[in-house]
């Protein structure tokens, strides 16, 4: 038996500031013991307050250890509450606002509990973006919302004047409504009554917000900025700005309040892995606009580098898809998804057929087939100027083999050159027909720098195309080569401007500002009207293309650069060559065998292929960052179509959280 007074010992005051809904915060005295459980603890804390109100969104954040107690079962003396612990009973879920690829800003609520992959998906379903684990949170350094030129010191960031308000529908995690992550199949919803697929964009995501508001703000193309405006916004104008901004992604495995986000902070939601798997017209509207805004802003803010050549086709393919999406006729959802019950089952077939691993049985049971031809090969050297000498060429599986002439093909090959793993960059001229292969091989100390050249351009989409393919361990038999070649012929032909005068006779009547296409960099080289005739130029080979394929195309262009892909941080290596400083050694993610970090030291450390390792410490940002990387595109790697698009989270988590 406890006497009053042992009662009275064994139980203690704690104080817990409280989000008071109409009050702001107050603090609310409780007397507890050590083995009230958390549930019992809130339970108490809402009688006490004796609010009517829905308190099933609160919970209690504990501010001196940076974390939510989410285990209502556990007791204090479990969690390690004690009475000088400041707690805090506040909502979950809090405004916050997202500036989409498309410069768009939107404020919706968001789980600050739930780890940020977590959260990021449940965003991703709010805005009806599929595939969110190719998407992330980046909050970006102080100077990113901010003007360069401040004029006028009363004006405020156009950010914040133009804001898509979604925070009436929050996206709740475990929603009563929520189906999950996504439909179970991938197959349209037939209407019962003809047959005809429904507005598959729109009943993708049944309870989303956006299914009752016009998507076309997400789905469809703003209008061009002004020059002006593009000159204010912010640009890397170096690889360590770049380093800088790519510092701010947050981590996936810790919620948005443990890394100190505030309520209604600004925050961008990005494309953070550059492998975009199953873009689908049919599903995808959202998704494939805001891909291409990502890209879009990329080539006219000079994040990636680009030729003038390929600004121009990319400003062609802009001025293009935004007449499209001006057009009154477009904006109609309804219109586009009407497709032919026949052609939808086929298509979806299509998508199955892809799916498997058919691939590799057909390789199997068939010939693969080979290329061989004349071509120009040029390997760098120092001190040797660029002088191609022509050798015939024989491309078989994933291997390259080169002869002095083509009577010596039997025999043994000068030397042999394999693909898989390797690095493809493409090397072209249109106008001054140069068509050229550059191919970074791995090698123990690095890469191996072979450039080819090709005569024509229909030789060099076949050699390309097979190149492409076998960096990533396939061959010629891969129902992806004949597309692959189409689509390099597609791009060039892009690139290959037919001047005529109806375009110098149409310039008059054209209603273009070019400066709103191109880089500031390359709107100073050119007169406007000089710059508005090239893109219109330009124009011409791609005016047939309809809305959704000039996106795709802009897409598949920007992923065709050189620089596509690449992160930059800047680090330490503990392995140094002791030359010029100048960057010649690149270690490819596809020959990484393993890695790991020393979460003391913060050092990572990879194993490549033929025995090279390297070991870094990161300087611009936390070793966790990089780490998470790394995994996330291995867990990326993993994904196909039969996984009935539900996502491996667990799996996420082993290969990104590190220590934790």
């Amino acid at each position: 038996m406890l006497s009053s007074s042992d009662f009275a010992s064994a139980s203690w005051a704690l104080v817990i500031l409280v989000d008071h809904p109409s009050e702001g915060q107050k603090e609310v005295p409780l007397r507890v013991s050590g083995d009230l459980h958390i549930g019992g603890l809130m339970l108490k804390l809402v009688e006490k307050i004796n609010i009517a109100q829905d308190w099933s969104d609160f919970a209690l954040w504990w501010e001196q250890k940076h974390c939510w107690l989410l285990k209502t079962h556990w007791t204090l003396d479990k969690c390690g509450v004690q009475a000088d612990a400041k707690l805090l009973f506040t909502p979950q879920h809090k405004l916050l606002q997202l500036r989409l690829p498309n410069m768009k800003t939107v404020r919706l609520r968001v789980s600050f509990s739930a780890v940020v992959f977590k959260a990021v998906s449940d965003i991703c379903k709010t805005l009806n973006i599929r595939r969110p684990e190719e998407l992330s949170l980046l909050k970006p350094s102080g100077d990113y919302f901010k003007k360069k030129k401040k004029k006028d010191k009363n004006n405020k960031e156009p950010a914040t004047k133009d804001i898509l308000n979604l925070e009436s529908s929050p996206t709740i995690s475990g929603s009563p409504v929520s189906p999950g992550l996504y439909s179970k199949t991938m197959t349209p919803t037939y209407d019962p009554v003809n047959g005809t697929p429904a507005s598959s964009t729109m009943t993708w995501f049944s309870d989303s917000p956006l299914a009752e508001q016009n998507c076309s703000i997400l789905a469809f193309s703003q209008p061009p900025q002004s020059p002006e405006a593009l000159a204010d916004m912010y640009q890397c104008r170096s690889l360590m700005d770049k380093a800088k901004l790519n510092t701010g992604w947050l981590d996936s495995s810790r919620s948005l309040m443990e890394q100190g986000i505030q309520e209604d902070e600004q925050l961008l939601l990005r494309f953070k892995y550059y492998t975009f798997f199953d873009l689908n017209p049919k599903y995808d509207a959202v998704r494939i606009n805001q891909l291409y805004e990502q890209a879009r802003w990329a080539i006219v803010l000079e994040e990636i580098d680009c030729t003038e050549e390929e600004m121009l086709i990319f400003a062609a393919l802009q001025y293009h898809i935004s007449k499209l999406s001006s057009s009154a006729e477009i904006q109609d959802f309804t219109n586009e998804s009407e497709v032919d019950e026949v052609e939808a089952a086929l298509s979806n077939l299509e998508v199955t057929l892809e799916g498997g691993k058919a691939d590799n049985a057909l390789e199997d049971i068939t010939d693969i087939p080979k290329l061989a031809d004349n071509l120009k090969l040029f390997r760098p050297k120092k001190l040797i100027l660029k002088a191609f000498k022509q050798y015939w060429f024989v491309f078989k599986d994933t291997s390259i083999a080169y002869f002095k002439n083509k009577e010596l093909e039997q025999g043994e090959p000068i030397d042999k050159l394999n693909l898989r793993g390797c690095e493809v960059v493409p090397d072209v001229h249109v106008a001054g027909r140069k068509f050229g292969i550059k191919l970074l091989i791995p090698v123990a100390d690095g890469m191996n720098e072979v450039y080819l050249r090709c005569d024509h351009e229909h030789q060099y989409a076949q050699w390309m195309a097979a190149c492409i393919l076998a960096s990533k361990g396939k061959t010629m038999a891969d129902s992806s080569y004949q597309p692959e070649v189409l689509n390099i012929l597609s791009f060039l032909r892009m690139k290959n401007r037919n001047s005529t005068s109806s375009v110098a006779s149409s310039i008059e009547n054209i209603d273009m500002n070019p400066e709103c296409f191109v880089s500031p960099r390359c709107a100073k080289k050119h007169k406007s009207k000089q710059l508005a005739a090239r893109i219109l130029e330009a124009h011409q080979n791609v005016a047939q293309m309809s809305l959704v394929e000039a996106k795709l195309r802009f897409i598949q262009a920007w992923q065709s650069l050189p620089e596509f892909g690449l992160t930059y941080y800047l680090v330490r290596l503990i392995r140094i060559d002791a030359a010029t400083g100048i960057p010649i050694t690149t270690w490819r993610f596809t020959n990484m065998k393993q890695w790991n970090v020393n979460w003391e030291i913060r050092q990572v450390a990879i194993e490549f292929d033929q025995n090279v390792s390297i070991a870094f410490t990161c300087l611009s940002a936390d070793c966790k960052i990089v780490h998470e990387y790394i995994g996330g595109y291995i867990f990326l790697s993993t994904r196909s179509k039969d996984q009935n698009e539900t996502l491996d989270e667990d799996l996420f988590h082993k290969l990104t959280g590190g220590q934790e």
